[in-house]
């Protein structure tokens, strides 16, 4: 397989950060590495003035960008490994799905903070759209100063809610089968007993990773679920957290928690989101 990853960039360090986490983590896989940068102009209604200036910084961006690209090919030179570059005058939101579509990704890849950071993709005015406009393609958010390790244990939270399909798992199957990871299986226990429904989907689960290292955690409840799970990565020295996102996920419930819309997600691993 190969992958064709995006990585949007403001040229920051948090952004550098998130490149060199994804060069490592697809080290012996081959690879097409895209740098997005997005200004966001309405050029048509632009005075003449405003336009020259936008048209500057557009030489400006696509310079970096291709200072950039020279200093991934120096920093990770690997045979397998391809580097490309995409300037877009659209909002970060719109040249992620374009870009998507155009280059059929498979892999969005981005830090924590900055103009291109998830900090403002969840919680800031982008809010609306990344996740519903990444359908087809997981997403990767690598927390400032992170420093690569190999994801041997991944934490996935659920609720049993609706049932998992191969397809939907098929990213942490493929970790499993690269890394060996172990996949741990979290759930926050809201009431004393799993209904049918719920216990219909675990079931269901448990036979889908019945060929992969895994384990199931239940957990009492917390007044913050966000809590919760960032204990549950500490205690067992998660490596990666994952987690799938559809309607009355426990994902849309964990950005929603007003702990996450007061002081912002600031995660303590990578946290991988898998679009239903």
């Amino acid at each position: 397989m190969e992958y064709h990853v995006l990585i949007p960039t403001d040229f920051s360090d948090n952004a550098w950060n998130a490149t060199v986490y994804a060069m490592n983590l697809l080290a012996e896989e081959a690879c097409t590495f895209y740098f997005l940068n997005a200004m966001n102009a309405k050029i048509s209604a632009m005075s003449n003035m405003s336009k020259k200036f936008n048209e500057a910084m557009s030489e400006s961006a696509i310079k970096e960008l291709r200072d950039l690209k020279a200093m991934a090919e120096a920093a990770h030179p690997k045979e397998k490994h391809r580097f490309e570059i995409i300037f877009s005058s659209e909002s970060l939101n719109d040249a992620i799905a374009t870009s998507i579509k155009k280059y059929k990704l498979n892999l969005v890849v981005m830090g924590t903070k900055g103009a291109t950071g998830a900090k403002e993709v969840f919680f800031g005015s982008n809010t609306v759209g990344l996740i519903s406009k990444l359908s087809l393609c997981p997403l990767i958010i690598v927390p400032e100063d992170c420093q690569f390790k190999i994801p041997k244990q991944i934490a996935f939270p659920t609720n049993f809610i609706r049932p998992y399909r191969a397809e939907d798992l098929q990213p942490l199957f493929t970790m499993s089968q690269q890394f060996g990871t172990r996949i741990r299986v979290v759930h926050i226990q809201e009431k004393s007993r799993l209904s049918a429904e719920q216990r219909n989907h675990y079931t269901l689960l448990k036979e889908l990773l019945e060929t992969y290292e895994h384990s199931f955690h239940w957990m009492p409840i917390y007044a913050s679920k966000t809590h919760e799970i960032f204990d549950f990565i500490e205690e067992l020295e998660i490596d990666m957290l994952v987690m799938i996102n559809y309607k009355h996920s426990l994902l849309e419930r964990f950005t929603r928690e007003p702990v996450i819309k007061k002081i912002g997600y600031h995660p303590a691993v990578p946290f991988m989101v898998i679009p239903d």
